[in-house]
């Protein structure tokens, strides 16, 4: 029998890991919209008297058996600095699907949001909120340099995890391209740019639109750069530096939507 390439087994072995990974959710917030959640893999629900007691509808929903933990000897595996408020959940990642089914589900005008190399999970996590709020079909970061799904994250996004699509690809720039492929504008935000987001989109509001948006300092790599269809800016009423990455995604929705 042939002996696999190195790489065949490398990726095999990825994707082992990643099936066993699981993620621990923290927060009355997160904890209660994952057990509501059908589409999540939810293992083991840690809770304290009082966290029972307000989730009650939520555990009898999931049909899960909390363990019931005393507040000063709760004993999920988080971070000392997690603010828990006495709720932890077990759960695998969530499998959203191909991008190409995402990009390409819903109604009206299209939207997603990239991100180029943002790993910060709380700036993540309030993304995901205002995509929420904008009605984008997806925010889509790197298997690499962009922030898993975390605690933090979910804590962050409250609730937002368990509705708006999060993908991680494995190349931007080839992901720019597909959507591209698929009728995309792709628009990379730039403070430098020359043109607004509303220039841009002057007339041509109903087509699907992709706004890709780096980390704060480093910005946009010069690859993404090269790749997306447009540099755009937000326009300041003054010059005073940059917004932060999830509050520039958030205006960046605003002034893209159809």
């Amino acid at each position: 029998m042939a002996k696999k390439p190195k790489w065949v087994i490398e990726k095999e072995q990825a994707k082992r890991a990643s099936a066993a990974e699981t993620v621990w959710l923290f927060g009355l917030h997160a904890v209660r919209d994952a057990l509501m959640n059908p589409r999540r893999d939810k293992l083991r629900l840690i809770l304290t008297p009082n966290a029972a007691e307000k989730l009650t509808d939520a555990v009898e929903a999931s049909g899960m058996t909390p363990e019931i933990h005393d507040p000063r000897k709760f004993g999920a595996p988080l971070d000392p600095g997690s603010v828990h408020q006495g709720a932890a959940l077990e759960v695998k990642p969530l499998d959203w699907g191909r991008l190409e089914d995402v990009a390409l589900s819903g109604e009206g005008a299209l939207r997603l949001v990239l991100l180029d190399r943002v790993t910060d999970p709380h700036n993540v996590g309030a993304i995901l909120r205002s995509a929420e709020v904008f009605g984008a079909q997806a925010v889509i970061g790197t298997r690499h340099h962009a922030a898993p799904e975390t605690g933090a994250l979910a804590k962050t996004a409250s609730g937002a995890l368990e509705r708006q699509p999060y993908l991680r690809e494995r190349n931007l720039a080839d992901t720019i391209v597909a959507l591209q492929k698929m009728g995309y504008l792709v628009l990379g935000l730039d403070g430098e740019a020359e043109q607004t987001i509303e220039e841009a989109l002057e007339g041509r509001r109903e087509v699907p639109v992709a706004l890709v948006l780096g980390a704060e300092g480093p910005g946009l790599r010069p690859k993404t750069k090269e790749t997306v269809d447009a540099l755009v800016r937000i326009d300041f009423a003054r010059d005073f530096g940059s917004l932060n990455v999830s509050n520039a995604a958030a205006v960046a929705l605003y002034a893209a939507r159809a």
